[in-house]
């Protein structure tokens, strides 16, 4: 419910905001020309204009959640039921616990003004995964037999984006704009590691959902985002959404996820900004299963996957207005989380970090 109320309320922020009107154009870059760089997709380009992008996002999950509930390990092992049990060596609970995650993403983009109202956006990604895990021996119990880490890293999913003004630029300092995005799936869903089962062997098996590099599916993105400035104050809202068009080639859809988030910045210097920033999003269970996908750990189990999150995130934009790093952007920002209700159990997100370098010409 909460989710719906702030989804609301970015739409209409966007379509309904009053007009402040910056007192003039600036000719030299400005850094609060442009949101915070964790929100994608937030402003378009005058005709004709190219601007090329690189961000590094990281994130660490430590530690499992069920619902608003921590739990540890042995509690995962002891009373987490395996919903795999009756078939061929799975034991009746989870005898394999992640403990924590790293995930680095690497995207380099690109955008081109068609037109002053349509802007043109392409993304590639590059992801690199990284999972420890404990394995406890079969049966029951909480003896430990031993641990592992298991790793994919690759090209993940391809995105290409119009941005359409809805604004008639009459403002300057304001832009209100339509995101009409497609997902290709270019990253691979067939990623195995070597693990360590209760019975002490060391197979070869396809890695659960959270450790493949794509969703396998066309998805539609669209995003309705509005930002304004006056003054040494800017803000802004976006309300956003990853919809999944069909099942993928192995049977199963990843959860449909929707966003909102709202930000305010304040341009200590026309080179420089910071920002703090809210976001509330809702992430889907998978729908369907892999049957390539089979083991006694949380993470083969396309129920535990999703849930509500709202995050705190604070930034800075950096601008070169002079000479040789005329235009150039650089731009950081962190986050952390004040509310997580997940679908689980499954691995917490503590932490978020993204820095990024953009440049217009």
């Amino acid at each position: 419910m909460y989710l719906k109320i702030c989804l609301g309320a970015a739409i209409a922020a966007a379509l309904c905001a009053p007009a402040y009107a910056h007192e003039d154009e600036e000719k030299s870059p400005r850094a609060m020309e442009h949101a915070p760089i964790g929100v994608m997709g937030d402003h378009r380009h005058k005709k004709g204009e190219w601007m090329a992008s690189y961000r590094f996002m990281r994130m660490d999950m430590d530690g499992v959640r069920d619902g608003t509930d921590s739990l540890t390990p042995d509690q995962v092992a002891t009373s987490v039921p395996n919903r795999f049990f009756g078939n061929s060596g799975q034991p009746p609970t989870l005898r394999v616990v992640p403990t924590q995650m790293t995930m680095d993403m690497h995207m380099v983009g690109g955008m081109y003004g068609l037109s002053d109202r349509v802007t043109l956006m392409g993304m590639v990604n590059f992801l690199s995964n990284d999972m420890d895990h404990i394995t406890y021996m079969g049966g029951m119990g909480t003896n430990v037999l031993g641990g592992f880490s298991t790793s994919s890293e690759g090209i993940g999913d391809t995105s290409v984006t119009a941005i359409i003004g809805l604004d008639d630029g009459s403002r300057a300092g304001r832009q209100i704009n339509l995101n009409l995005g497609l997902s290709l799936p270019t990253g691979s869903i067939e990623e195995t590691a070597q693990i360590l089962t209760p019975m002490g062997m060391t197979p070869s098996p396809r890695m659960p959902y959270a450790m493949q590099l794509g969703s396998g599916t066309f998805d539609v993105k669209p995003a309705l985002t509005y930002q304004e400035r006056s003054g040494r104050l800017g803000w802004g809202a976006q309300a956003s959404a990853v919809i999944r068009l069909d099942e993928n080639d192995e049977g199963y859809t990843l959860g449909d996820r929707f966003a909102a988030t709202g930000w305010i910045a304040y341009e200590v210097e026309s080179w420089i900004s910071l920002s703090a920033r809210l976001k509330a999003s809702s992430v889907g269970q998978i729908e369907g299963m892999d049957p390539a996908i089979m083991a006694p750990v949380q993470t083969a189990d396309p129920d535990n996957y999703g849930g509500e999150t709202v995050e705190a995130l604070f930034g800075v934009n950096l601008v070169g207005q002079e000479g040789a790093l005329r235009g150039h952007r650089l731009a950081a920002e962190v986050g952390l989380p004040l509310y997580r209700d997940l679908n689980g159990p499954q691995l917490e997100t503590d932490a978020t970090f993204t820095i990024g370098w953009q440049k217009a010409w």
